[in-house]
């Protein structure tokens, strides 16, 4: 098991005992967020009839991890398209009894095989097809944390998901991207609801996937699906004014948002205002500096040495904080060179290289918290046979670069931008953040953070805050070049603010859509009371 990589801060600022600001309890029928508040136990996720789920084994005596499985199995469900079985979901696990977090690195891995490998190399990965699907690592996840933290069985826990599904669940579409959607798999639901009970009963269903993958010319074998087990790790550990916040490691790209408070725990964003443009310009640029990093040393770690430790270190911290200009915007790929302590190096890519996600996050009265952002990419290959699952597309976030950190190889792992947050007080959780979004999950997510943390806002104001973010970066999706000194703002931004900005030679656009689909649960530690808000909120009464 990979150690904890715990950075403290050269120096903290020390806040006042911690305390929630009251948030108001509203339904999403009145516009904004869906919030729920409680002492019992709430959950927060992209669909209602998933969120439905988890509160139903809450209700039914479950814990957090129990009503984690419901709430996921039934997303599966319930919003292919951002999430399927065939899919993804790293999942952060916070253990009142215990008193750990850990890391399940739910993510498939490629085909093993060289001569697919070989293929790849020389045509390039697709980013739809069935060759686009990395091994599903949906299942493995979930039974996993039943198995790991639960006290129910899968038998239970997916319940709530068989009833959906034996009511007919919404039909499935794949979008071609022309504005045409071709309805697919039309009963696949009840084909679903044969293998989770399949599952149940065998847990074996490798032999109509191999059937599948050989007639629709894909490379995974029943060989990829028996390796597959989902790493259970210490997280990535660092601190921020006197907060402790777990990440997803560089299998992820969590780790940038690490990299950049350390980055910003120097300056006084306080004294500058919620979305100044001395707030944004810092902030904006941090970010810039630690993609450029993830972009350059970010990779499945059973492959490559990443260098976490000298990223997150003081002197590297220092060096690379020195190239913030204050008054002048950055329009390059900077990365730094950790190894031998220098601020900037030629970034090793330039691109390009040659779906969706949703959000999750449970509580429950005994103290444990869990973050989860489940994904699945959709491929456009359809559903499996009969097994009613549908793969995601997931390789699509390797390269074929050879030598560079996220070069695919066999049985690798892609570096995705899935990377929930938790955030600790006083060895206290309370915080639990999920992100839909891509490459500005983690931007959305340092937003957030910045919004407690500095200027002291409620779970439902850190949620709705306006936010801002860049693409300043190697796409993960496709790998394209980077949109150097790109800044989208909130139109609601003054006019001021954003002259000011263009002014340092920000690439400004305005925007009436936010930043990232935030999910959140904001804990009081000492109450242990719960505010749940996001796109489906609910609490255990």
């Amino acid at each position: 098991m990979r150690k904890i990589i715990s950075i403290s801060a050269a120096s903290l600022l020390l806040l006042a005992p911690f305390a929630w600001p009251q948030s108001t309890e509203k339904s999403v029928t009145e516009g904004g967020p869906s919030v729920a508040s409680g002492s019992q136990g709430v959950v927060v996720s992209g669909k209602p009839a998933a969120t439905a789920a988890g509160i139903k084994i809450l209700e039914q005596g479950g814990n957090a991890a129990d009503a984690g499985a419901a709430t996921l199995l039934a997303l599966s469900v319930t919003y292919v398209g951002a999430f399927c079985v065939g899919g993804e979901v790293p999942i952060l696990v916070y253990s009142a009894d215990q008193r750990n977090v850990k890391l399940l690195e739910g993510q498939g891995e490629a085909p093993r095989d060289s001569k697919a490998i070989a293929w790849y190399m020389e045509h390039g990965i697709s980013d739809g097809d069935v060759k686009a699907a990395a091994v599903p690592a949906t299942l493995d996840a979930i039974v996993t944390l039943l198995k790991l933290y639960g006290t129910k069985s899968f038998e239970e826990v997916v319940q709530p998901t068989l009833a959906i599904l034996d009511a007919g669940g919404p039909s499935w579409y794949i979008d071609t991207g022309s504005g045409e959607k071709i309805e697919t798999g039309v009963n696949w639901q009840a084909d679903m609801a044969v293998t989770f009970r399949k599952l149940v009963q065998s847990g074996d269903i490798a032999d109509a996937l191999e059937v599948w993958y050989i007639e629709k010319g894909g490379f995974l074998r029943k060989a990829d699906l028996a390796a597959h087990k989902t790493p259970v790790v210490d997280p990535l550990k660092t601190t921020y004014r006197g907060y402790t916040v777990y990440k997803t490691g560089p299998l992820t790209q969590g780790p940038y948002l690490s990299q950049t408070l350390r980055l910003l725990e120097n300056f006084d964003l306080k004294k500058m205002g919620f979305n100044s443009a001395d707030y944004i310009h810092t902030v904006i640029e941090a970010e810039k500096l630690a993609l450029a990093d993830r972009d350059e040393y970010y990779g499945d770690p059973n492959f490559v040495k990443v260098p976490m430790q000298q990223l997150l270190s003081d002197p590297y911290t220092k060096i690379r904080r020195e190239l913030i200009d204050p008054k002048k915007a950055s329009l390059e790929l900077r990365p730094g060179d950790p190894y031998n302590m220098k601020p900037t190096k030629p970034p090793t890519i330039t691109g390009p290289w040659h779906g969706g996600t949703t959000v999750m996050c449970v509580t429950d009265k005994f103290g444990n918290v869990i973050a989860a952002t489940p994904s699945g990419l959709s491929s456009t290959a359809g559903v499996a046979g009969r097994t009613g699952i549908i793969h995601g597309s997931r390789l699509s976030s390797l390269n074929t670069f050879a030598g560079t950190p996220n070069v695919i190889q066999p049985g690798k792992r892609p570096r995705i931008t899935l990377s929930p947050t938790l955030l600790f007080h006083d060895n206290d959780p309370v915080m639990a953040i999920s992100v839909a979004g891509g490459d500005q999950q983690d931007q959305a997510a340092i937003q957030v953070i910045l919004n407690h943390v500095e200027f002291g806002m409620s779970p439902e104001e850190a949620f709705q805050a306006p936010r801002f973010s860049t693409t300043h970066f190697i796409s993960s999706f496709g790998q394209d070049r980077a949109n150097l000194g790109s800044l989208s703002v909130p139109n609601t931004l003054p006019e001021g603010v954003q002259a000011d900005l263009r002014a340092r030679g920000h690439l400004v656009t305005a925007s009436r859509s936010g930043v990232g689909g935030v999910a959140l649960i904001g804990i009081d530690p000492k109450t242990k009371h719960a505010t749940a808000v996001g796109p489906a909120a609910g609490k255990m009464e």
